[in-house]
């Protein structure tokens, strides 16, 4: 009997550990790991609204520049606002070399990023251009088709190779931009009727040129293991350099310093688009150093809906309803793949303290961006002529790291 009672006293004394242990099993977050959670999360709100409404100004800008007129007087020059927004990614760029103790010497041969500045700039100015003859939403989803070109350019340089469902991806956002562009009204609301098929090609050439400068930026991070800032600097730098250049060559400098006498407001709205620019470029950074790629693509996807809804809503464009199911198409492919790179993480090679190589998944890394979303990556070379690769630090001092 003695023994019996000495068992059941030990298992009540182990029921009553029991939830103790259950309690160090599972503990309960404290207030601040929830603060923590809280502040996490209102600071993703502050960087993805930043982004939206960084670029979605300078949407609406870069539309009100080229295709609406000043006083019956249009803005004709564009590689003056590329060398605009070039040298305020000079100065962005500088400042934050400074402020990350970086070299200022360049760590690749510079022909090499002479060749992506020339690039560039044609891809810039392709951009701009086309607005002149096709409406913003148009110019917008047309860069979707980047993705094609992206693959390709990927193949012949660098050798990669993709996956079936990376293909269909792309079909099915290839697909929902040409029932866009053929099911409804497309040219810019200025423009005659047939010029519409002038802002395609120039679409056409921006995709190519773009496709080539982000591929090879790509490489030029691989081979040569510059940083963002250093590329940028030196990319902005020879930029600036083929725009002015340009500028003289063609005789338009003295155009572009008559027409900002002319007219104040579009000089107003030229700093402001640079200056979206460059804040984009920062709420881009962030977001991706905080919280990674696949954040910026869902962020970049929400972006170009609302960026095409406003071009809608500001400058009353015309759509039909198998427009809207283009891009029903077009939306649906892109949300999916940033989906689908939450779910299914590709692994990593590094090199482990032995120098052996290991895999282990994690969240796509930046310089895979554009693979997530084509826009993950356009949108810098777009305003910046910089590229999200590398590991982005965009402050000085402390904050938290990424998730």
């Amino acid at each position: 009997q003695g023994g019996r009672r000495c068992a059941l006293r030990a298992r009540a004394h182990v029921g009553r550990r029991r939830p103790a242990i259950a309690a160090m099993a599972s503990p309960e977050p404290s207030a601040a790991d929830r603060q923590e959670a809280v502040n996490n999360a209102i600071m993703a709100v502050i960087y993805g609204g930043g982004i939206v409404l960084s670029l979605g100004v300078y949407g609406v800008i870069q539309e009100r520049i080229m295709s609406e007129p000043y006083n019956d007087e249009f803005f004709r020059v564009s590689v003056f606002l590329v060398l605009c927004n070039r040298l305020v990614a000079i100065l962005y760029a500088s400042m934050m070399t400074i402020c990350k103790g970086e070299e200022f010497t360049n760590k690749a041969p510079l022909w090499k990023y002479l060749a992506i500045s020339f690039s560039n700039v044609a891809a810039t100015w392709c951009q701009y251009e086309a607005l002149k003859y096709v409406s913003f939403p148009v110019q917008m989803l047309g860069k979707s088709f980047k993705m094609m070109p992206v693959m390709f350019w990927g193949i012949v340089i660098s050798g990669k190779k993709y996956e079936m469902k990376d293909w269909l991806i792309a079909l099915g956002v290839t697909w929902g931009v040409t029932q866009f562009l053929v099911t409804g009204e497309i040219k810019s609301k200025h423009a005659n009727q047939g010029s519409s098929v002038y802002g395609l090609l120039l679409l056409m050439c921006f995709l190519a040129c773009d496709g080539f400068t982000s591929t090879f930026q790509e490489k030029l991070f691989r081979d040569h293991k510059t940083s963002k800032y250093n590329q940028m600097l030196y990319v902005n730098s020879g930029s600036a350099v083929v725009s002015a250049g340009t500028l003289l060559l063609s005789g338009n400098m003295l155009k572009v310093m008559g027409f900002c006498a002319r007219h104040s407001d579009f000089v107003a709205h030229a700093g402001t688009l640079s200056a979206a620019a460059v804040s984009g470029q920062f709420f881009i950074y962030s977001l991706v150093k905080e919280y990674g790629a696949l954040a910026l693509a869902a962020t970049m996807n929400l972006r170009q809906v609302l960026s095409i809804l406003g071009s809608y809503v500001f400058y009353a464009h015309s759509i039909t309803l198998l427009q809207l199911v283009g891009l029903v198409f077009v939306f649906g492919a892109l949300f999916y793949k940033t989906y689908d790179g939450y779910k299914n993480p590709k692994p990593k090679k590094h090199k482990s303290s032995r120098g052996e190589s290991s895999a282990e998944p994690r969240p796509m890394p930046i310089g895979q961006a554009a693979e997530t979303k084509e826009d993950a990556e356009i949108q810098l070379s777009e305003i910046s002529g910089g590229s999200p690769q590398g590991s982005p630090q965009v402050r000085c001092g402390s904050g938290p790291q990424g998730r």
